[in-house]
């Protein structure tokens, strides 16, 4: 049995903290606003996100059990190793790996439409081609790439360099949040009126709402990279369900702030159907000038960087971890002789993000919407392991050394499960407010497909390799 390759552990509390909060806002939270509220309507969005969150808060138990008992990298890959054994946990890492790097190209991207808003002369050169009504410009690709590389530097440097940084980060972004909601709120033409109609009037007030739930996997996804990085805590995992809620309770208030801003600087319809290239930039600029779009540019970029910098730190771990158990090539688990981070993963993560500007913005979508899908597949297999480990009562199948007596816990894995599916109901049901569009759905189908190819390529491998070994190079530990 070879040698395990293990991470440092150099990640402080309020860094992942900061991981898990600025990967789960990103750049949503200060782009879409004028989009959600075109859906649901500003209470709508609010309620939607409120109960989101408190789902999200069910499904954190089961993580913060998980990560306590197994504090290794590769969080729900390892989980469905656990429960259900290595083709689960292929499908799990393989969902959260499109999932993550979708969201890595994603804030990318947003970081040039920001400049696409603030400074259209600059970001509007080299023009290329248009795929899908999108017009595809050089500068837009060498933002972009720009971004990526930086972050890349960043987290090759180790985990002490890019969780310092992200705090800071998050930090500033929630500065930024809380004076723009008290700018808008103290001046003098805006106001609560603004905000009315509450709900979508097209819509009965719970299609409305729950229009907005069905996006709480994306919305809140970010949370879930805790588990990825708990190989590296310095502190107790024990501490991760706190930081997790701490995390999911942040960024409800950071959401529904947005929300509420961009509702009252200016009423809300009027603005939806305007259809301004960026909503909230042009509400705020409209209210508090310059200064309000500074000081919302840097929350952005607050909330761009963080997207980057988690989720690169997220993504880098899983197929760190699916490279030490031989799932993908053993290059991806490599670590750099200096910095001893895998940084053979993060280059591909950073690679492979790089692409992604090319094909437009709208293409993008299509593929972030369908990774929604991968992310709730990860929560139902994180609350499905709690909820096999759990049980009610001590029985002929109760083993210490893998169950525990948990009744409460075990209830709330059990809810986990129902809101799981629920979410994928949602998101795959023709007919949900939230189905996917055919676009996304052909995404979806695609990767499926590649899924399967590889898998069968590399079932042989898989199977080489026995349960005794599996066990140590997943969890450190036997089964």
């Amino acid at each position: 049995m070879e040698q395990r390759t293990t991470l440092k552990r150099t990640l402080k509390p309020h860094w992942v903290w900061a991981i898990a909060l600025g990967s789960s806002i990103g750049w949503g939270a200060f782009v879409q606003p004028t989009n959600w509220m075109e859906t649901a309507g500003p209470l709508g969005v609010m309620l939607g996100f409120a109960i989101g969150g408190l789902l999200m808060m069910v499904i954190a138990i089961s993580y913060g059990f998980l990560i306590k008992s197994f504090p290794v990298s590769g969080g729900e890959f390892a989980y469905a190793y656990i429960s259900l054994g290595r083709t689960h946990a292929f499908i799990s890492g393989w969902f959260l790996t499109l999932g993550y790097i979708c969201i890595v190209a994603l804030n990318a991207s947003a970081f040039a439409l920001m400049f696409k808003y603030v400074f259209p002369s600059l970001l509007e050169n080299f023009y290329m081609y248009q795929i899908a009504g999108w017009d595809v410009y050089g500068m837009e690709i060498i933002l972009a790439s720009v971004a990526l590389a930086i972050f890349c530097y960043f987290n090759i440097k180790g985990g002490i360099f890019s969780g310092s940084m992200q705090f800071i980060f998050v930090a500033i972004m929630i500065l930024g949040v809380v004076a723009i909601t008290f700018l808008v709120g103290i001046n003098p033409s805006a106001g609560l009126e603004n905000v009315q109609p509450s709900f979508q009037t097209d819509k009965s007030a719970m299609v409305a709402i729950f229009s907005i739930v069905a996006i709480a996997p994306w919305a809140f996804v970010g949370f879930d990279s805790v588990p990825q990085a708990a190989e590296e805590f310095n502190f107790s995992s024990s501490k991760a369900f706190r930081l997790i809620i701490f995390a999911i309770i942040f960024a409800v208030a950071i959401y529904c702030a947005m929300i509420l801003a961009t509702a009252m600087a200016a009423p809300w319809q009027e603005v939806a159907a305007a259809g301004h290239l960026w909503g909230t930039g042009y509400v705020i600029e409209q209210t508090l000038g310059t200064m309000g779009v500074v000081i919302l540019v840097v929350a952005l970029s607050m909330g761009i960087f963080t997207g980057l910098n988690g989720f690169i730190i997220s993504t880098s771990r899983l197929l760190f971890a699916m490279s030490r158990a031989k799932f993908i090539p053993a290059s991806f688990s490599k670590l750099h002789k200096k910095y001893q981070t895998p940084y053979i993963s993060i280059l591909f993560i950073v690679i492979v993000s790089m692409a992604a500007p090319w094909f437009g913005r709208q293409a993008l979508t299509w593929v972030v919407d369908m990774s929604s899908v991968g992310v709730t597949i990860a929560y139902f297999y994180t609350c499905y392991t709690a909820y096999v480990i759990f049980r009610w009562k001590k029985d002929h199948r109760f083993n210490p050394n893998k169950h525990v007596i948990a009744p409460v816990q075990k209830t709330f894995a059990l809810l986990g499960i129902i809101s799981s599916i629920c979410f994928l109901g949602l998101l795959l049901i023709p007919g949900s407010p939230a189905f996917l569009g055919i676009e996304s759905r052909i995404a979806l189908i695609i990767w499926v497909v590649l899924g399967v190819i590889f898998y069968l390529s590399k079932r042989r491998d898989y199977k080489a390799i026995s349960d005794e070994e599996m066990n140590y190079l997943i969890l450190g530990k036997k089964k």
